[in-house]
């Protein structure tokens, strides 16, 4: 057994009052095992894989029970260790893939330099241009288009599934005995993802490596792992093999998880919800009791493939609201001695495009493939090389700044990233409340305060959340305070570039149907841009394929799954876990 967990217990201690977030739980990895770790945003996952590396902060947090390391017949209590003993087990006997990659990497250092740092810290002896070559090794190792543009460049230069490889690539740098992978593949297109797995297993059968594996796409779970544990509010509701797990679930918890994923072969008018499957209730000493509803009349109605055309056509018979023609977009990829730039990126390459007021345009493709690049582009966070973009006929390529201070009102994003989005000084109710002041929204403070409350509870927050910051929230909350600042001015079109891809199933299902619903509450149009093709199938009018800058194919959404044209279209179809 390399890991045993024994009776671990959280509690964050505040000076108002004392949260419990991890109850007394128990597992264990054994060597050459993958186990993963699923369950809602916020019930533990994260927490308990971060004491392991014993990450969290003493005080506030209070944890106790019992971590074993047991490494060449030596056990190693983990919370007993001194932190230079615990320094030299991170990284060499237990290794880490951290959720959000690029609140992870140092952003003024390049990726290049931070990998051989890590190889340097670990192996005393290696010189630098050995470092080098290793790192280069790994990097193509993990899939890296250009392995040498990658060392040389800071992380904001590379897209987010890129930036997640160079994650993968720092942490199996050392061969570690036990990886503790949080949510790996979380920023990473389906055909990139199967490739990482691929990679990892690959690296576990060769160094008999153990992977603690904590994710949110069962279909991940179900073609990785051995053994699966289930959690909720910072307990354990079930664990067992990932066959038994799919097959015959137990807990009621468990059946609603697995029932919220989108399906391909069908389109649902809103997806099913952990709550259809379970009621909670709370007693006097606050425990949590579970207990299972009567699901033999649940009923999930389907959107029928005539009412997908005759909305489709309804769509495309009006005037475009965006008008895409040519669009070039070109980064410097090399420079000479006096920076000038010799040669060029073609990020997004000659594409042309509309969109209808009141779609949802779905675009998907690999990632570093141009999704993003486009995206912003639409909205003036991306300089345009070339090319036309105009908005309800309006030339935006030559808009003034003036006008684009105005343009904002109507033009919004939801970025990938939830945490780097938010100012980590100023709480949420203030961030939402920003644009109502700078737009000069409403008359006075009192007035904006309670339209914000208002989009915090349209977005399923609670009022007192107004004045938390955003580290008090969990990924999907932090995503959810995103889609009601983007939604606070009212706009007439959002772009969502991957808003649910660091979201969990049910977390997922509660936003998309969330999305689903503000669309007809507020009549907006938007680009929703994912590597996760059943989210987009689910939630988009038309999908776009993008390979390499260019767009490659596009259909309604039903006809390309059911037929896609393009090789790469059906490549990336076959590549989506089961």
């Amino acid at each position: 057994m390399l890991l045993e967990v024994k009776n671990l217990s959280i509690e964050f201690i505040q000076p108002d009052k004392t949260s419990r977030v991890i109850h007394s739980i128990s597992f264990n990895v054994n060597a050459g095992e993958t186990v993963a770790v699923v369950g809602e945003s916020g019930s533990g996952k994260s927490v308990t894989s971060l004491s392991i590396m014993r990450l969290l902060q003493e005080p506030p947090a209070h944890i106790s029970g019992e971590i074993f390391l047991n490494t060449d017949n030596n056990s190693k209590d983990l919370l007993r260790l001194s932190d230079k003993d615990m320094c030299s087990v991170r990284g060499k006997d237990i290794a880490m893939i951290f959720q959000e990659p690029m609140s992870s990497l140092n952003p003024v250092l390049t990726c290049g330099f931070q990998l051989v740092e890590a190889l340097q810290v670990h192996n005393k002896n290696m010189r630098s241009e050995e470092a080098k070559l290793r790192t280069l090794e790994l990097f193509e190792r993990v899939k890296l288009p250009d392995p040498e543009r990658a060392f040389r460049s800071y992380p904001h230069q590379l897209s987010g599934g890129q930036i997640q490889r160079v994650m993968i690539a720092m942490a199996i740098s050392c061969h570690p005995k036990l990886l503790i992978a949080d949510e790996p593949t979380t920023a990473l297109d389906v055909t990139v993802q199967k490739s990482i797995l691929e990679l990892l297993e690959d690296l576990q059968r060769e160094f008999g490596m153990s992977i603690l594996f904590i994710t949110h796409d069962l279909g991940v779970v179900r073609e990785m792992a051995d053994r699966v544990i289930v959690m909720y509010k910072g307990r354990i509701v079930e664990e067992n093999s990932a066959e038994n797990i799919f097959n015959a679930p137990l807990h009621p918890y468990t059946k609603g998880l697995l029932a919220c994923k989108p399906k391909l072969n069908e389109r649902p008018e809103r997806l099913r919800m952990v709550s259809d499957y379970m009621e909670l209730s709370v007693d006097e000493n606050k425990e949590i009791s579970f207990s299972e509803k009567n699901t033999a009349q649940l009923t999930q109605k389907l959107v029928s493939s005539v009412e997908t055309e005759q909305r489709l056509m309804q769509l495309t018979s009006q005037k475009p609201l965006f008008e895409v023609r040519n669009l070039c977009i070109d980064y410097p990829s090399k420079k000479n001695f006096w920076g000038s730039p010799t040669a060029y990126t073609h990020a997004v390459n000659n594409v042309s495009f509309d969109i209808y007021p009141g779609e949802t345009l779905g675009l998907v493709g690999e990632s570093g493939c141009g999704k993003t690049s486009l995206g912003r582009s639409l909205i003036h966070l991306t300089p345009v090389t070339s090319g036309s973009v105009k908005y309800n006929g309006e030339e935006l390529t030559t808009a003034s700044a003036e006008r684009w201070r105005s343009l904002r009102r109507d033009i919004q994003i939801v970025f990938q990233d939830p945490f780097a989005s938010l100012n980590p000084r100023i709480t949420i109710g203030n961030a939402i409340l920003e644009p109502l002041e700078v737009h000069k929204i409403l008359t006075n403070y009192k007035e904006r305060k309670e339209k914000v409350i208002q989009l915090l509870e349209t977005v399923g927050l609670l009022p007192e959340h107004f004045n938390r910051y955003p580290h008090e929230f969990s990924g999907g909350q932090r995503q959810r305070i995103c889609i009601a600042r983007a939604l606070a001015l009212n706009p007439k079109f959002i772009i969502f570039d991957e808003s649910v891809s660091a979201l969990d199933v049910s977390v997922q299902a509660q936003v998309l149907n969330l999305l689903v619903d503000l669309r007809k509450q507020f009549n907006f149009t938007s680009i929703f841009i994912s590597h996760d093709l059943s989210v987009v199938k689910f939630i988009s009018d038309r999908i776009m394929v993008m390979q390499r800058g260019k767009i490659v194919e596009t259909q309604a959404a039903d006809a390309l799954y059911a037929n896609p044209i393009e090789l790469y279209t059906q490549q990336l179809i076959e590549a989506i876990p089961n």
